[in-house]
């Protein structure tokens, strides 16, 4: 799981190598079509070069007999080329020993994994930080792609998480990277590198490359987060911060984080507080709550409403009409969710 320039550098001398194979095998199909004088064809030639190369020892095609200068031909190219081929298995058995040709299939599922990618999370960085975001979102099932610069970090996430998701190597920073990992067609972006000037960077960057990206960012320094935000963050979040509040949280409402914590780590239901929102030309669009909650299934409970003008209701009742634009705030299953989404799309 190397980057592109290192897939580069571990093909070139097999490529070279292959390379002056295709080159003795030019020079030796002229060269005995000129020793030929005009009494063979090309394909005569090509035939004489490819039994002289590979030394099979059929019969000549082109009369060599009384023509030194055709044998000392003969003997120049079928050293040079029994020395070329010997070099190229080398190299060949070296490129396969050292994983290289892995490294190229792994590219290349992963390559086809994130072609396939629409609406989904670019997660940049997979430190702590990353780690919890990609479980979160492989818990709930929503299609995310890493980009990562460090390969052995990358293969310590597939082992810990037993699940081979799609992933850039690469500098985050970089645009390249970041279309690679197809951010015109992402939802979102979560820029969690350690380093905050990082963050800013990326931010940046994955702005100017998607205007509707919702992208959240990761901050220690509070100067730097006013600038995230400037730069195009939708919301910027410090792990020192939700740190604290979890502390004081464990401190004043010990019985509501145990709940939380308990709901997180349901590995069968897991449910989470989900957001979904009512979309123009949706059939709930003019139906009740009630009618949503009677459609879904039990894993689905709304605990609140965002109108679209930005008032919350709390609670709301079953009777509660629905509308385009309004942000439903549930509690539910990956499954409840997708059958609400379902239903939220026109």
């Amino acid at each position: 799981m190397s980057s592109s320039p290192r897939r580069t550098d571990a093909r070139t001398p097999l490529m070279r190598t292959a390379a002056s194979i295709g080159l003795l095998f030019a020079i030796g199909t002229v060269g005995y079509f000129v020793i030929g004088q005009g009494t063979v064809s090309p394909v005569d030639a090509l035939y004489m070069t490819v039994i002289t190369l590979t030394t099979v020892g059929y019969g000549e095609v082109v009369d060599l007999s009384g023509n030194p200068a055709g044998r000392l031909f003969t003997m120049a190219l079928l050293l040079i080329g029994v020395g070329t081929f010997i070099y190229f298995v080398s190299n060949l058995t070296a490129f396969m020993v050292e994983g290289n040709l892995e490294k190229i299939l792994w590219s290349r599922r992963m390559k086809n994994k994130i072609g396939k990618l629409k609406g989904h999370t670019i997660v940049c960085g997979g430190g702590h930080t990353g780690e919890a975001v990609l479980r979160e979102l492989l818990e709930t099932e929503r299609p995310f792609v890493l980009v990562e610069h460090d390969p052995a970090r990358v293969a310590q996430l597939v082992a810990l998480t037993g699940v081979e998701f799609p992933v850039v190597i690469g500098d985050a920073t970089e645009d390249e990277c970041l279309e690679r990992a197809k951010i015109g067609e992402a939802e979102g972006l979560v820029a969690t590198i350690s380093n905050d000037k990082d963050n800013l960077i990326v931010t940046v960057s994955a702005r100017l490359l998607n205007d509707d990206l919702r992208i959240i960012a990761r901050c220690i320094d509070k100067k730097v987060g006013d600038k995230l935000m400037k730069a195009g963050a939708n919301a910027v979040v410090s792990p020192n911060l939700i740190g604290g509040l979890r502390m004081v949280s464990e401190l004043v409402r010990p019985a509501a984080v145990s709940f939380l914590d308990l709901m997180l780590r349901d590995k069968d239901r897991r449910l989470r507080v989900e957001e979904v929102t009512v979309r123009h030309g949706s059939p709930l669009v003019g139906r009740t709550l009630g009618d949503l909650e009677a459609t879904a299934s039990r894993d689905v409970l709304v605990v609140a409403l965002r109108q679209q003008d930005g008032a919350w209701v709390y609670n709301p009742e079953d009777a509660t009409p629905l509308h385009a634009g309004m942000a439903l705030v549930l509690i539910g299953s990956p499954a409840g969710r997708r059958l609400v989404e379902a239903e939220a799309m026109p």
